[in-house]
């Protein structure tokens, strides 16, 4: 067994609510480590071709990592894989808080959950330590929001418990519903909340197991972690940025660039005086309480907010970008109060976001007749939050996603998203590596897989030139690589910008009492990756999804620092396929898996 995991995996069938443990096999964990990795190989060994995402065949993977729960900066995450009710693709998503720590230490790396509870035995699974695992009753919890739910669990399983749930998003199979964390954080993205939802499954509730990790390099570990707080102390972005403003300390960052999206894309720039009504400058200001951490992070970037109407978690940057300029809303207690809504509701900030705008520009275009569906509504935006989750009238249709519901009303082009996942807050016109990592990211427009902004814009570890062609694809397929192992680790990506990927081989070779470099490191990752394309090319996806909406490769900016400018789009995928040793069609090549050990999948 390797330092660090427990080499157990924790299967849960709803349909006979039958409960096992199978050992993780070790190569696997060489192969892929935990989390991300993990997930992956189990879920792609397991799910049958072309399976619908809301059925029992689908499968639901929680896993954490060899430094998940460790005395690792920011070690506190863990990952979800699953397939997607609203890309049909392979998704993977992390989520941070305590909950995987917790887990870990009941003495599991992975819970592997197939199958459905039945409509009259509407569950929530409770998980007290290694072989102390039920299914319960959860009956009383249907229809609950988040906030609620987590109220009543931890009034019978006691206030230390960890708690997943879904919300009403969730229950009623909205395809941007998330799988929310202590009701404040997120699984987000990708409709996990419906697969969850699908399988009559309120919660998942953890508490703290007894294992203990006893590793061989406890001094070694201890002088490694010194070295590495004191280095998150003095960089700018961990020991101010984020710490005093959190995520959204990036609005005036982005917007000073051009890439700060308004009124569904439309634009990419505002004046500073309209950007300082939503800053984290501003949030600070007016809103903050104090600030939230994860397990083991001296960051703590979260930000505990109260409007003096409400109180509850964020906004971030992505939500606070989402739900208030995308739709032309620049009121930060709107936005305050219609991300604390999408919390309870358990729904996607940016996906619900983002299809309020598509559906804003419809009704621009007079492909709808929503009249109060207009850009800068502030009075309508946390009514049709609740109209979303409970899919009522117009919700209905907004609950499926921008692509569909653009599709329903003949304005595809006004669907801002990559395989059916809405774009978050990044303009492509204006960094075009990051442009390309929208269109080949696995699970569709995703910002974190391969965030080229560091390079781009924010010039960690080095400036790049955001409008180059050349060497964008070697760049992203290291950092590509590199997230996929972070999400594997895991590890919270935001402690990157101060201690490098050599900081994460010397941790995980530490624990594991074994030399693992940096090329190791990365080849763990590219098959990762890899895996996760031959899914998708299994599932018939190609180069022609590869791809993004009209409006970033046509119709250039016409305002702000991104002025003049389109993604050139077929340069930088020759390029990319070129580096990834894949085929003109996006195929991965006979001679990369031979490479990887990897085999196409049927």
């Amino acid at each position: 067994m390797p330092y660090g995991m427990n080499s157990t995996i924790l299967k849960i069938n709803l349909n006979s609510e039958k409960i096992v443990e199978n050992n993780l096999n070790d190569e696997i964990f060489h192969k892929y480590l935990g989390g991300r990795g993990l997930g992956i190989k189990l879920f792609s060994d397991s799910v049958p071709k072309n399976i619908n995402p809301l059925s029992k065949e689908n499968i639901l993977i929680f896993s954490i990592g060899p430094l998940t729960g460790s005395v690792t900066p920011t070690s506190g995450r863990f990952s979800l894989v699953t397939k997607s009710p609203l890309t049909d693709t392979i998704f993977h998503s992390n989520s941070g808080g305590f909950w995987g720590p917790y887990f870990k230490k009941c003495g599991y790396d992975s819970l592997f959950i197939t199958g459905k509870l039945s409509s009259e035995n509407k569950g929530y699974l409770l998980i007290e330590d290694y072989d102390k695992v039920e299914i319960k009753d959860a009956e009383n919890l249907w229809g609950l929001k988040t906030s609620e739910t987590l109220e009543k669990i931890q009034k019978v399983e006691g206030k230390n418990c960890q708690v997943l749930c879904i919300g009403p998003a969730g229950e009623n199979l909205v395809k941007i519903s998330s799988i929310m964390n202590q009701a404040n954080r997120a699984f987000g993205r990708g409709g996990v909340g419906a697969v969850m939802g699908s399988k009559n499954l309120k919660a998942i509730v953890v508490k703290s197991g007894n294992k203990k990790f006893e590793g061989k390099n406890k001094e070694r570990l201890k002088k490694l972690r010194i070295n590495a707080i004191d280095k998150i102390k003095v960089v700018p972005i961990t020991s101010q940025g984020l710490t005093l403003f959190g995520t959204a300390a990036l609005v005036k960052v982005i917007n000073q660039f051009g890439m700060f999206p308004i009124n569904n894309f439309q634009s990419a720039y505002t004046e500073p005086n309209k950007i300082d009504l939503v800053s984290g400058e501003h949030l600070r200001e007016r809103f903050l309480e104090g600030n939230e951490g994860c397990y083991n992070c001296i960051i703590r970037c979260g930000r505990m907010t109260n409007t003096g109407e409400k109180s509850g978690k964020g906004p971030e940057y992505e939500s606070l970008w989402a739900l208030g300029p995308l739709t032309g809303i620049f009121d930060l207690k709107t936005i305050t109060h219609a991300n604390y809504s999408c919390n309870e509701y358990g729904l996607d900030t940016i996906s619900t976001g983002s299809t309020i705008a598509c559906g804003m520009e419809l009704q621009q275009q007079g492909l709808l007749n929503e009249h109060s569906l207009k850009f800068g509504n502030n009075d309508m935006l946390c009514d049709l939050i609740e109209k979303i989750a409970l899919k009522k009238e117009f919700g209905a249709d907004l609950a499926e996603g921008s692509l569909r519901l653009s599709k329903k009303y003949k304005g595809e082009s006004y669907s801002m998203q990559v395989k059916g996942m809405e774009i978050p807050a990044y303009d492509p016109r204006g960094a075009f590596g990051h442009a390309l990592n929208y269109a080949v990211s696995s699970r569709g427009a995703c910002h974190l897989t391969g965030f080229l902004v560091a390079l781009e814009v924010l010039g960690v570890p080095k400036k790049i030139d955001r409008f180059s062609v050349r060497g964008k694809s070697d760049l992203l397929f290291l950092k590509q690589n590199q997230s996929a192992v972070e999400d594997s680790l895991v590890v919270c990506k935001f402690v990157g910008y101060a201690l490098g990927f050599e900081f994460q081989a010397r941790f995980l070779s530490t624990i594991l009492d074994k030399k693992i470099s940096i090329t190791d490191l990365i080849t763990i990752g590219e098959r990762i990756y890899t895996l996760e394309r031959l899914f998708n090319v299994r599932e018939g996806f190609s180069r022609k999804d590869d791809t993004l909406p009209k409006r970033f490769l046509e119709t250039p900016l016409q305002k702000g620092p991104s002025n003049g400018r389109v993604v050139p789009l077929e340069d930088l995928l020759n390029e990319y396929y070129e580096v990834r040793n894949w085929d003109k069609n996006g195929i991965p090549t006979d001679e990369l898996l031979e490479k990887l050990s990897l085999e196409k999948l049927t």
